[in-house]
This record gives C-alpha cells, structure tokens and sequence, in this order.
C-alpha cells in the first residue's frame, strides 16, 4: 500500500487553486464580443397572457428579443422529460413545457421573454420596456387542494391535475396481510420542499463560430445534455462541443438541460458572436428545479412477534407546473428502489400518484428520492416501536435482514449484494454513547431545555449508468493524462482518480493530470450523480489499466529479455518472476515513443459494472429544544457507515459532512413557502434559512465496511448518504423531545414558530 494509493487520506490536490482563487467557473471565462442575456419571469403563479416587445427590440445596446412564439418557428421548443406507466397500463401525461412561455404561465418565475444585449445591465433596461398583460388564473400550490374536483386545471391533459398515477408490488397480497396482521400501525409522512441553492449559480456561455457550436456550462455531465442540446439546435454532437470546467456545486439540479441553455444557444448562433447568461441568486430560486416535496401515508403490519408482514405505502409527489426532464421518476422509481430499506419485508404495495401545481417544477436533489424514502420508512419505525412497546433499536434489529440472506431480492426488483446491518447498529449506539443520553437528558432539562434523541438506519442504491469510460494518455511533456467521464462538482474526483490509477499502474501520483467535461476529448460518459461517479470510474480505470499492461507487455518482455509465465506484472510494474529485474509503464512509454510506437502510448476502455451497491449506516442525532422559544439545535450527531472499501477517507469524510449539513437544513431550518396566490414567501436568504456552521455540531465518521461484491474493488458509493440518514435522524429526535409534552406528530421543518406552536397546541388541549 503507497502513501497515495486507495484508501489513503490524500489531500485534495484541487484545493491549492480552489484557495487561490483559480478555479475556473462559467463566469470566469470571457470571450471576445460576449453578449448577455437576460431573462423575464412571470410575476403571477397562474395566468394568460399577452406580451409586447416592440419598444424593447429597439433599447439600447439590444441585440435579440425572443418569446416563446418565436422560439415555436426557429428551434425544437418542447423541453424533453421522462414518462412513467400508470397502474391503468396507460402513459403518464406529458404536456408541452415551451423553453419561454406561450400564451400561459403556470408558476412565479417562469421565463417569458429573453432578452440579449451588449451588456446586462442594457439588457435589464430593455426589460422595462417590455409588456406583458397578465389575466390571472385561479391559482392552487398544495397536492391535496389540486386533486379536487372544483381545483384550478394546469393542464387539459391531466384531468384532475393528475400526472402519473405509478405502482409497484402486489396489492392484492399486501392487503390480505394487513387484514390478516396481528397488528396495523400507520402515519403519515410529508417530506418539505426546499430550494438547492448550490453555491455556484447556474450559467452558460455559448459560442458559435459558423461551424463550430461551443457551449460551457455548469453541469453534471457533458454527454446527455449534449445530445439534446445539439439535437435541439439542429446541430451534431460533431458540431457542437460541450465544455464543463470546475462547477461550484450541483446536488442533482444541474444534471440536466434547463429554458436559458437554448436560448443562450439559439442567439449565438443568430448573432454569430457568444452569448453568456449567469443567473442571478434570487432568480436561482425562482428558476432552479426544487426538491422533495410529497405527502406519504405508511401502514404497516405485524405478527405476535413485530415481525413486518405487510407494507403499504401511498404517496403525493409535487411536480409543479410542468414535468422537469427527471421529475416523475424521483418519488416513484427511485423511491421505490430502497422502498423496503433494512428490513425483510416481501409483502408490498407502493401507488403514487404525480400531482401539477401553480410552483416550480420539482426534480432529483442530493439523493433523488432515497432521501425521501428512508425518511418515510424510518420515521415509521420510530411511531411504530413506541405503538408496539419497543426500543426503536430492538425493533429494527427483529426486522433486519440478516447477514446469512445475502444475496437479497428486494420485491422492488433491487439485489442487495451485502451487508451486516445489527453491526453497523451496534458500532452506531456503541459511537453514539446511547446508554449515557438519559444523563444527558437531565443536564438539558436543568437549562431549561428540552433534549431528544433519534435514530435512522438507512440503505441507498447507487444510481445511473453503470458504464463508464476511461483513457490513459502518456502526454510528451512526461505527464500522464487520464480522461474520465464523470464530472466532478467539488467531491475531490481529481484526487481519488489519481490515487486509483497510481494504485493500479505504477504511474507516479505527481505526473497524473484529470481531464473531464469536454464532449470532444473524451468520447464516452455517464457524467456524475446518483453516488455513481466513483464506483464506476474505477472500474473502468482499473480496466483501462489492465488493458494497457495487456498492449504493453510485448515491449516488456523485449525491454526484460524475458517472455511468458516469467514475465509477471505485480505492484505496478513488470517483473522477471523470482528476480529483481522490473520496468515500470512510465519507462516503457518512453522506449515507446524513441521506437515510434505510438499505439502503445494511450488506451481507451470501457467497463460496465455487474451490479449496483447498496450503501447503508446508523445516523443518530441529539437536539434541544429551548422551552421559551422553541428554538430547536441539532448539538450531537455521529455516523457509522457501511461504505465498503473507502477509496479515501478524508473525501469520504467530507462528503458525509456535507450530507449531514444540507439533511440538518431541511429538518430544522429549510422551508420553500407560498402564499394562496402562488408567490413564494421564501425567495431570499432574508426568508430561506440555510444552516450555518453554529448550527451544526462535530460529525464523527466511522467506517463499518462490508466490502460490495457488486465491484471489484469492493467500494459503495457515500455522496448522497449523509442527507439519506440525516432526514430522520433529526426528526425522530424531535418527536422524542417533545413526545413526554403532548406532541405525537412533528413534520420537517422543526422551526421555532412551529416548534413552539406544537408545545402551546398540546399544552392547550391537556388544561
């Protein structure tokens, strides 16, 4: 094992020009000639409207007026999205989303005319020259109100404002074992709508040449995107060229092509010059796709012995005024991947139904409907064991699946590979110092404060493609360029691929460069989300490499004198077996290029991966509640993660850090509101309170691996575990809090408005 191989706590070699201000971001590039653009949005949630744009085509420093009527003669004007099968067998419903609206806005923040100038400031301008009439439309923004029958329609299509109405499992069955069950616990469950509010707006700069299309853009990935956006504007993915730089955060927003991308697009190619377009922070959170946002309802049923025999689940999902490229999929399919979590229950009904209100479209966010789903199934486990009689921990633990059923088919159509999950939770109340909180109870209660403890044991499935690509480039400079599909967006990417194919090659970790996010250097890639990144480029660098010792072996055995089973390869160079006598890749590269054997000198390969991973942990949260305010502080937390072989630590560390903060967030602080007219009551920091450092306590991080047999090299994926487990973590520690003062039910987020309000509520009903 070297000091910068796999499972090394390497520092982050991004960070030196992260820190000096070098990275380099869609803002930092600028071109020759760059025009901008602006955007207006509808300032009524629900409306017909009318829109004149003469006097602003004639503004100063105006360049380009678009609409939406426009936009219908000149390119492909239908933004793509995903449908699903209804129970019914028919197709989910799928209205047209038209880049800038046509005729109808159907939420606050909705582009309607798009604007490009010589600069954004003349661009603003212009804006106020521009009429629009808005005859406003009845106006409905909560799931429940918009399935009424005398609820506002968005659109003709979807009778009812129903989108998809998807299930999976057995109906039949689960509601004979619930009729049959000793016992029947159900709640309810309504996972908060946030904003993601990356620290990295989003933003584009297009620039077309008059043959070439360029376009840079804040993303997840530079191949998908890529294909539509050229498809869109009548180009090929020869003619257009997707360039992804360093990318400030993107939690699953940025993961596909947004209205401003084709715009920006469509008016450099009419301009013949760039076209850049930065949102603004405020315009982020009226243009962002939002997250979570559904209302689920558990029953659940058991024998004599709690044991789980029967599990219905039936959910509402927010899509808002349109259906996002992804949004019918993340609180149905995705959901339904860890639907069942830990435990062993083959007995299940999921039906949700896809619900259109006046708000902005709802799409994947850090998890992409794991979150949701073990918020669900682990606030249920904590309502139920205190229904039962039983520790949350002893209940989990008779439901657990065992070590022994491993390999195990989930009756969602999952197969988890592995795992120990009674000692992960074992190491987790051993880490959490459980039996010393009732100690740590009484010491709050004497400052007045109340203090709750909860618990999640969480199970999420990787997502995406499970192929991915990687090249090997021995560069004349003496360096070494490894191409990689996927595209970091601040997770380290650049270090563990470096530790990766160092491990595996021989090559020095110092003559390594990553190079991502550029559709035409490298051909092939999943581009980054669902936790997929790692795992699968891994994989494929560790086949690249197995593949380029393969091409390189003739020239060893020339460069040895040696050939056949005498020639091994082990601990990353060639080797006269039983001999000290070895060459290293970096050599033979060299002997390569003196001979003009250039072939030897990079190799492209492509691997797939033979199953998905499962990772999981215990995450076990303690609060406080001050009685007076109902001021609710997250101040102990601690982790235990099965991550499998983790690649390094310190990343691994951090990315569950980060998990854990923006999981806090949204239990305690994060709420995205609206008013009955659709305006949103939460679009600034002054009104949307993200967390800060003194919200959150140290975050312990221990390892309890349980090596993946889905991937050789043994790892699960850990960026989006921390937000999985946090969710209800924290919850469930309110609920506990408060549960001895009257309140039964707690719903994210624990604000103090709502907090107190709860207290007084249950106060009230006790005199």
């Amino acid at each position: 094992m070297t000091k910068f191989g796999i499972s090394q706590p390497v520092r982050r070699v991004e960070d030196p020009r992260f820190l000096r201000g070098e990275g380099k971001y869609v803002e930092d590039i600028q071109l020759a000639n760059e025009a901008r653009a602006y955007f207006i949005r509808s300032a009524v949630a629900h409306a017909n409207i009318t829109v004149n744009i003469e006097d602003a085509k004639t503004a100063p420093g105006v360049l380009m007026v678009m609409t939406g009527e426009y936009l219908e003669d000149a390119i492909e004007n239908d933004l793509d999205k995903l449908t699903l099968p209804n129970v019914d067998g028919s197709t989910s419903v799928a209205p047209k989303r038209p880049l800038l609206s046509m005729g109808t806005v159907r939420y606050v923040g909705e582009p309607i005319v798009c604007i490009v100038a010589e600069t954004v400031a003349q661009a603003k301008d212009a804006a106020e020259l521009v009429e629009i009439d808005y005859d406003e439309l009845p106006v409905v923004t909560e799931m429940h109100a918009a399935k009424a029958g005398d609820a506002p329609q968005l659109h003709a299509e979807a009778p009812g404002n129903i989108c998809y109405d998807w299930g999976i499992g057995d109906k039949a069955a689960t509601e004979k074992a619930l009729a049959d069950a000793h016992r029947i616990v159900t709640m309810e469950a309504i996972n908060n709508r946030v904003h993601v509010v990356s620290m990295e707006t989003r933003g584009c700069l297009a620039d077309w040449d008059g043959e070439m299309m360029t376009f840079h853009v804040a993303a997840q990935g530079v191949h998908r995107m890529g294909e539509e956006f050229a498809r869109r504007l009548g180009l090929t993915t020869e003619t257009c060229r997707i360039r992804i730089h360093d990318v400030g955060g993107a939690f699953g927003m940025k993961n596909f092509n947004y209205p401003e991308y084709f715009c920006a697009g469509h008016a450099s190619m009419q301009l013949k010059r760039p076209v850049k377009w930065i949102s603004e922070r405020g315009e982020a959170i009226l243009s962002d796709c939002a997250g979570r946002d559904n209302i689920t309802t558990l029953t659940m049923g058991f024998d004599a012995n709690n044991r789980i025999t029967g599990f219905k689940t039936e959910a509402l999902s927010n899509l808002g005024g349109y259906n996002s490229p992804f949004g019918v999929i993340m609180q149905s399919q995705l959901y339904s991947r860890v639907l069942t979590g830990v435990y062993d229950i083959q007995t299940v009904w999921m039906n949700t139904k896809g619900v259109y209100t006046n708000t902005i479209p709802t799409d994947a966010y850090r998890g992409a409907g794991r979150p949701e789903a073990q918020y669900s199934i682990e606030r249920f486990m904590d309502t139920a064991a205190r229904e039962l009689g039983l520790a949350p921990d002893e209940l989990r633990r008779i439901n657990f699946i065992k070590p022994d059923q491993f390999p195990y088919a989930t009756p969602t159509g999952e197969n988890y590979d592995v795992g120990d999950f009674d000692k992960v939770l074992t190491r987790g109340l051993s880490e959490a110092d459980w039996d010393g909180f009732e100690a740590r109870k009484a010491e709050s209660l004497a400052k007045g404060k109340l203090r709750g403890r909860g618990l999640c044991f969480y199970i999420e499935s990787i997502l995406g493609a499970p192929n991915e690509s990687a090249e090997v480039i021995f560069a004349e400079d003496g360096m070494v360029d490894l191409h990689v599909g996927t595209q970091s967006n601040g997770q380290g990417h650049e270090t563990v691929y470096m530790q990766i194919l160092h491990e595996h090659s021989g090559i020095p970790f110092d003559k390594i460069r990553v190079k991502q996010g550029d559709s035409h250097l490298i051909p092939f890639g999943g581009g980054t989300g669902g936790s997929r990144s790692v795992t699968t480029q891994s994989t494929a660098i560790n086949g690249t490499v197995e593949d380029l010792v393969e091409k390189m072996r003739p020239l060893a055995e020339e460069e040895l004198e040696i050939s056949g089973a005498d020639l091994v390869w082990e601990n990353g160079r060639f080797a006269v077996a039983g001999t000290d006598r070895t060459v290293d890749l970096m050599t033979l590269s060299i002997k390569a290029r003196e001979r003009g054997l250039t072939d030897l000198l990079s190799q492209r390969s492509e691997r797939e991966l033979p199953g998905r991973s499962y990772p999981n942990g215990c995450h076990i949260a303690e609060i406080e509640i001050d009685l007076d305010t109902g001021a609710t502080a997250c101040v102990k937390y601690s982790v235990v993660d099965d991550f499998g072989r983790l690649m390094n630590p310190m990343l691994a560390e951090g990315q569950v850090h980060g998990g854990v903060v923006q999981g806090i967030g949204q239990a305690i602080t994060e709420h995205v509101v609206h008013d009955a007219d659709g305006q949103m009551l939460s679009a600034s920091f002054m009104d949307y309170a993200l967390p800060r450092a003194d919200d959150v306590p140290m975050v312990p991080f221990v390892p309890e691996p349980v090596y993946s047999t889905a991937n050789y090299i043994g790892m699960k994926g850990c960026g989006e575990a921390g937000t999985v487990g946090a969710l209800a973590a924290v919850t469930n520690a309110v609920l506990d809090a408060v549960w001895d003062h009257g309140v039964h039910r707690v719903d994210m987020p624990a604000t103090p408005q709502r907090v107190w309000g709860w207290l007084q509520g249950a106060k009230m009903a006790a005199e």
